[in-house]
């Protein structure tokens, strides 16, 4: 833990392992299609906490406190997966740390709900939809759909990114998925988190997937990208006849902990475990179940 780093759990005087975290869940799913004439939103990022050394959380909060865990005391872990098109992702946990899901994206409503990174509005009945709105110290809102009586420009947001928010729709010009965060808890800076990209039924009418691995939109019937695996990134959206939106990313969970302790990993996680410097690093990719430390 470093020097100074506030710390929450149990009781003075018990035998602990002070653990940082990085906690990222389940993209959103992209919106769409919905007819040769809306516009659709990108799916959000799933929320992002981190308390790693003096890093960001989502929305660009201050670090997290370090988790004190009692040896011998198990705590859950779960690995939100990504959310299927028009589908929110899943939450991500470790023990009291909870990570919301990524919102889906938006296909002609304005999107309500509890998210980590909002999706991004779509747009059909000619008028402005609005995005889902991320949660503090989580993630960031997803943009804005433009509406309008010429089908040609209207366009939906982008989806929230733990960095940034989505890009808001103009007429023809959809918004562009919000951007992610990164973090070097494994040792390596790694970007995650970001949304996916809104799409609109104009030629040229789409837009990329915010940085961290958001997935970029597909406009006319193509096939929207899918939220990079692991990293709790938005899917792109899609539209026109046959379109087919992206998925969400599945999220992740990274523990990071003095090699003095020894972590137990219980059934139904899929993880792997490295050294950095005299730290314990475990990547946590898929499941949910109990770990423990002695």
């Amino acid at each position: 833990m470093p020097l100074g780093a506030a710390r929450f759990g149990f009781s003075s005087g018990v035998s602990e392992v002070d653990i940082q975290s990085l906690v990222i869940a389940g993209g959103g799913g992209g919106g769409g299609p919905q007819g040769s004439a809306s516009g659709t939103g990108g799916g959000g990022a799933g929320g992002y906490r981190n308390s790693y050394a003096s890093e960001t959380s989502g929305g660009n909060s201050s670090t997290e406190s370090v988790l004190a865990v009692e040896k011998g005391t198990s705590v859950t872990v779960t690995v939100g997966a990504g959310g299927s098109a028009n589908n929110d992702g899943n939450d991500s946990v470790f023990s009291s740390v909870t990570s919301i899901k990524g919102g889906k994206g938006g296909v002609g409503f304005a999107l309500t709900g509890t998210y980590g990174s909002g999706g991004g509005a779509g747009s059909y009945t000619g008028t402005t939809s609005t995005g889902g709105s991320g949660t503090a110290g989580q993630g960031n809102d997803g943009g804005t759909g433009r509406g309008g009586n010429n089908n040609n420009i209207r366009a939906g947001g982008g989806g929230g990114g733990a960095g940034g928010a989505g890009g808001n729709a103009g007429n023809s010009s959809p918004g562009s998925g919000g951007g992610g965060l990164a973090s070097s808890i494994t040792g390596s800076s790694v970007t995650r988190a970001g949304g996916g990209g809104g799409a609109g039924p104009a030629t040229g009418s789409y837009r990329s997937g915010g940085s961290g691995g958001g997935g970029s939109s597909a406009n006319n019937g193509g096939t929207g990208g899918n939220g990079t695996v692991n990293t709790g990134s938005g899917g792109g959206s899609a539209t026109g006849s046959g379109g087919n939106p992206g998925s969400g990313g599945s999220g992740i969970v990274i523990l990071r902990f003095a090699n003095t302790a020894t972590i137990t990993v219980g059934a139904g996680l899929t993880s792997s475990s490295a050294t950095d410097g005299s730290d314990t690093v475990v990547t946590f990719t898929a499941g949910t179940g109990n770990v423990s430390w002695s």
